[in-house]
């Protein structure tokens, strides 16, 4: 059994963006030459995701609609959490969309359904934050 490991870096200029990372962590699983076997990818920071969806920008735009409505930024005096900070929605809405995706990798390809993207999603940008690529088979 082999492992490989890789990390993806962003810095995202803005508060919130969804990066389609399906291509970066595709080249990844090249690059470890595994065939058979299991990718984890997993945001590294608390107030950013990695979940698996559909690219489509409609779906991005309810999806900003949906989180906003279920964690709004404002007004930031509203969490206990911002005293000094402005991101405890940002925590909340990464743990509504999720810390990590597993996909089975098989014939050396990621082993996803029809439509299915890994997308990194950032709730409190502007600053560089990573993602783990991990990868283990044969």
């Amino acid at each position: 059994m082999k492992s490989y490991r890789k990390e993806l870096w962003f810095t995202v200029p803005t508060r919130r963006a969804f990066i389609n990372i399906t291509p970066q962590v595709e080249a990844g699983l090249r690059e470890s030459g595994i065939q058979e076997g299991m990718v984890l990818c997993n945001a590294m920071h608390i107030t950013a995701s990695v979940f698996i969806n559909d690219d489509e920008s409609g779906l991005h735009h309810d999806y900003e609609i949906w989180l906003e409505k279920l964690a709004p930024h404002g007004p930031v005096t509203q969490y206990r959490h911002n005293v000094g900070e402005d991101n405890a929605d940002a925590h909340m809405k990464r743990q509504i969309m999720g810390r990590e995706v597993v996909v089975a990798v098989t014939g050396g390809k990621l082993d996803l359904g029809p439509w299915e993207q890994i997308f990194y999603g950032e709730f409190d940008g502007r600053r560089k934050k990573r993602v783990l690529v991990k990868i283990i088979g044969e």
